[in-house]
């Protein structure tokens, strides 16, 4: 990476160490969470934006899977329970992933790469099952199937090309399911103090090496 990549990263990984610290401050300090949340994702946007792609269409497909992750990020803090919202919004965002990922590489490539996915995906959806509302069953069912889709393309791609960049993609899919599925677990489960820290972190850095994987040097 060259200058001004390094410190859109580094500004990144700021932003997200102050939005992640913002959730477990007094509440009368939590107004930091409205800045620094989505600020991280733009910062990781601008990043995948400042990179010389490999491909040009990969580039802005990944921009895309940012630019809806930005209001999923959005809709996911505000006082009001928007979680529909947001859930749609990173919905969109990994179809826009898992776009970016069969560029060049065809749907479904290496299956046996989807397995862990696929099982994870299936455990998760097992233990959270009863603490779904049924108006909600149906969207995260939806949800799960698109994320392991997108975890299991990242996958292939990697087995397919065997490139750096493809392997950085492969990774932070895999961080992807890690971080969605302890907020599921969080949310519809059993409440833990710690999973939002773990949310996060694994979101975030999901989001950056995405964002690299951008990169054609």
């Amino acid at each position: 990476m060259g200058t001004i990549q390094s410190g859109l990263a580094a500004l990144a990984a700021l932003a997200a160490v102050l939005a992640t610290r913002a959730h477990y401050l007094d509440a009368d300090r939590r107004w930091q969470i409205y800045l620094f949340k989505p600020l991280a994702t733009l910062l990781i946007l601008a990043l995948a934006l400042s990179l010389t792609p490999a491909r040009p269409e990969y580039q802005w497909a990944i921009a895309a899977g940012l630019l809806f992750s930005t209001a999923g990020d959005v809709f996911l803090m505000l006082p009001q329970d928007r979680f529909v919202a947001g859930l749609a919004s990173f919905l969109v965002a990994h179809l826009c992933y898992v776009w970016a990922f069969s560029i060049g590489v065809p749907f479904g490539a290496a299956p046996l790469g989807w397995l862990p996915f696929i099982l994870a995906g299936a455990a998760v959806l097992v233990a959270i099952w009863p603490g779904l509302k049924p108006a909600l069953r149906a969207p995260v069912a939806v949800y799960v199937i698109v994320i392991v889709a997108m975890a299991g393309q990242a996958a292939g791609r990697w087995h397919a090309l065997g490139s750096g960049i493809a392997l950085a993609a492969a990774i932070g899919a895999g961080f992807f399911v890690v971080s969605d599925s302890v907020l599921a677990l969080d949310r519809f489960r059993q409440r833990f103090r710690a999973a939002r820290a773990v949310t996060l972190a694994t979101y975030w850095t999901a989001q950056l090496l995405i964002a690299l994987s951008v990169s054609g040097a």
